[in-house]
């Protein structure tokens, strides 16, 4: 379906998400920390891009319909939600192989036990039962702040920069955007896994411009949000409470080499990035790296 005119749309987008997201920002930061508010803070501020996206529509005279609500075939979820494990895995392979971390930090396992009342049992089952409750209901809590965000910046953004500026520009034009909205609370808050900020910032900008893109291409390939929603979401449960924390430190090194800001996982989100991008044909007109132009509406995202 048509967007109508996309680039006042999206200033339009632009200019209410950090709006409504300042007040958010203000919390988080005068805390100093995400568990600020119960983390009710940081859960506010990943609702922000939705209600942006739904004002955007109301006050656009768009309806929600084309913010993709409806369910996709199962095989985009399945991809959304194995994507983050497949590359996470790989990342952090080539840390504990390469010695720049290890895997079992000991002191993370004994809490595991603890937490989930297993002090009697074996730490390979302590590590294999709470990646297996993670993993599946850890992520319906993760998809409820993942999806406040998706459906702004997928549901709503990512096709409107698709229309205006092509497929590739307009994936990283959202990561971009995505990047930046990430930024206050990266540089004056406690979103960091323990590296400088001149270091995280630069390998966190380049993991999520180039996540973007696969996050982009299933958005139009499945016409749905859903699956980008299911992606950043595994992301986020696999990285954060998985992988990072199994991580026990080999020296000085480890923090510079892990999680969303050490080096390792942005260069393989690189590599998925340009297999996803290659494939971008599969996505017809709205995969061509130019704007759309009128008369093109059937091939354009809904």
């Amino acid at each position: 379906m048509a967007l109508g005119h996309p680039r006042p749309a999206i200033g339009l987008y632009l200019l209410l998400v950090f709006a409504f997201s300042a007040v958010f920002y203000a919390l988080v930061i005068a805390t100093g920390h995400l568990g600020g508010g119960f983390r009710m803070y940081v859960a506010g501020l990943m609702w922000c891009p939705a209600m942006a996206a739904l004002a955007s529509c109301r006050l656009g005279g768009q309806p929600l319909a084309g913010l993709g609500w409806h369910w996709s075939a199962a095989r985009w979820a399945w991809l959304a939600y194995l994507l983050p494990l497949g590359y996470a895995a790989v990342a952090y392979a080539i840390v504990w192989l390469g010695g720049l971390g290890g895997f079992g930090n000991p002191q993370f396992v004994a809490s595991l036990a603890e937490g989930l009342g297993w002090g009697a049992a074996p730490s390979w089952l302590v590590v294999a039962g709470y990646f297996l409750l993670r993993a599946s209901v850890g992520l319906v809590f993760g998809l409820s702040t993942a999806l406040g965000e998706e459906i702004g910046w997928r549901g709503y953004l990512a096709p409107r920069m698709t229309e205006a500026f092509g497929f590739t520009r307009g994936a990283l034009l959202t990561g971009a955007v995505w990047a930046l909205w990430h930024m206050p609370i990266l540089l004056f808050a406690d979103y960091n896994s323990g590296t400088p900020w001149w270091f995280a910032l630069p390998c966190f900008t380049l993991m999520v411009l180039a996540i973007s893109v696969p996050m982009a291409w299933l958005r139009l390939r499945s016409g749905s949000l859903w699956p980008a929603a299911i992606l950043h979401a595994s992301h986020n449960v696999f990285i954060q409470q998985f992988f990072t924390p199994i991580t026990s430190p080999h020296g000085a090194i480890t923090p510079y080499a892990i999680d969303e800001f050490g080096f390792m996982l942005p260069l393989v989100v690189v590599l998925v990035a340009v297999v996803v991008w290659r494939r971008r044909g599969q996505l017809g007109e709205r995969g061509a790296d130019y704007p759309h132009r009128a008369g093109t509406d059937e091939a354009r995202p809904g």
